[in-house]
């Protein structure tokens, strides 16, 4: 059974770095792409980075502050957000799509079948 599990999520002050994490069960990350997406209140959800194993991309908010990366020994996918703003808050999801070995990530929630259950994350002062 395929399952992802975020974490890392929690209130930062502007400028600060949070890492979130997508620990994975049940599946190969060598054969999916793994996205990250967030939702802000009153907002529609918005991809935010996704890695495969052909590489990673970004959303243009984010790109040059957050990075994503992958740790296959342990199944488990990071995003490393840095210089976080007010607007990045929101509730971050990992989620697991099947992706051809020389294919580049897609932005796009419908590409992603299994969805992790979401993290917190404000960044306030």
């Amino acid at each position: 059974q395929l399952q992802l599990v975020e974490s890392g999520g929690g209130l930062v002050q502007p400028g600060g770095s949070l890492r979130l994490s997508c620990a994975a069960s049940g599946f190969n990350l060598d054969y999916y792409a793994i996205g990250w997406f967030r939702q802000a209140p009153g907002k529609e959800r918005e991809g935010v980075s996704c890695i495969s194993s052909s590489g990673d991309r970004y959303a243009d908010s984010v790109k040059g502050r957050f990075t994503s990366s992958r740790d296959n020994a342990k199944n488990t996918v990071y995003l490393q957000m840095n210089n976080l703003k007010p607007e990045d808050t929101a509730v971050y999801y990992c989620a697991a799509g099947k992706i051809l070995s020389f294919r580049l990530c897609v932005l796009r929630g419908i590409s992603y079948d299994d969805w992790g259950q979401g993290t917190q994350v404000t960044v306030s002062s």
